[in-house]
């Protein structure tokens, strides 16, 4: 039985089609279906106009990202390391645009972050080898397989790094998993996958792991069956490191998992968090920040979410058919 018959209405898509490329082009793809060239030169369009263009343009010659937010930025953290995450939020953003990994913007500013960026601290450790914590190696292996090229080392540590529930956790001293961790392990096994790296090893690994958030209903005390934290049912974009229900869904409908009754809570969230006018609205906004400002008026309509929740919505419906 399917949960909810939902589909967007040609006001909905309206709206979404007049907002930025990056919205369009993934609202050509998920939802109207148009042709693959149409897709394409809609997407090309990310390295030259709007959000992506401007991401772009903020680069350094260095090779990072900063400014004047930077200075306000996790002042518990040495400049370096601000620095450095200020740049991995800024490239996983472009990647959620959709930017063109072969497209000559994007080929310059890996190039960039790849010849000139390290971790001093880890004795300039290249920074897409990657760190100690698998909640940023997560996200930079999947920024390295998607805009220049899977990196085998990386991914190895973090199977290795897999804890015995399934998921994963930066901090190393806890044998329980992270819902936050283990969503940006899976979107950087994810990713590594798609680059040519598929195995049984990470394949296992990512099924273990999806059925981590699955057994807890993607939100859910597995103990308890209480509501683990009550801010994964508000929805935000960028997401940086936090987890939300609508973050762990549309990874699984990426995957192409096939969704059962254990998603059934966790796409009602979604459906309840639909505003009257068919839209979702920013519910909140977390403290990290790139150095653009997109979208940023909690309470009001939302094109990232709702694109993203429309998505889910027909993944969830499609499966029932």
């Amino acid at each position: 039985m399917r949960l909810h018959d939902y589909a967007p209405r040609p006001a909905h898509l309206k709206w979404l089609l007049d907002s930025d490329p990056a919205i369009r082009w993934q609202v050509m793809r998920d939802l109207t279906g148009e042709a693959p060239d149409a897709i394409a030169a809609e997407r090309s369009r990310v390295a030259t106009e709007g959000w992506g263009a401007q991401l772009l343009a903020a680069q350094s010659p260095a090779g990072n990202w900063g400014g004047p937010k930077l200075f306000s930025f996790r002042p518990d953290l040495p400049e370096e390391d601000r620095g450095l995450l200020f740049t991995l939020y800024t490239l996983v953003v472009l990647k959620d645009l959709g930017l063109d990994p072969a497209s000559e913007q994007a080929r310059t500013t890996i190039d960039r972050v790849d010849r000139r960026l390290v971790f001093k601290r880890l004795n300039n450790r290249p920074f897409l080898h990657g760190e100690t914590e698998p909640c940023i190696n997560g996200r930079i292996l999947a920024i390295g397989s998607y805009f220049k090229e899977p990196n085998d080392v990386l991914a190895r540590q973090l199977l290795d790094e897999q804890l015995e529930d399934g998921g994963w956790n930066c901090e190393s001293k806890s044998r329980r998993s992270s819902f936050h961790t283990t969503i940006c392990v899976l979107e950087g096994l994810l990713e590594y996958e798609r680059a040519g790296r598929k195995s049984a090893a990470v394949s296992k690994a990512r099924r273990r792991a999806e059925d981590y958030l699955l057994e807890r209903r993607m939100f859910r005390s597995l103990r308890t069956g209480e509501v683990i934290d009550k801010r994964w049912l508000r929805f935000s974009f960028p997401t940086f490191w936090h987890y939300d229900v609508l973050r762990g869904l549309d990874y699984l409908r990426e995957a192409g998992t096939e969704p059962d009754s254990r998603v059934r809570d966790a796409v009602e969230i979604v459906v309840k968090r639909r505003h009257q006018n068919g839209r979702w609205p920013l519910n909140l906004l977390h403290p990290e920040r790139i150095p653009l400002e997109m979208e940023t008026d909690v309470g009001r309509a939302n094109h990232w979410n709702t694109l993203r929740s429309l998505r889910v919505l027909l993944w969830h419906n499609n499966s029932a058919r």
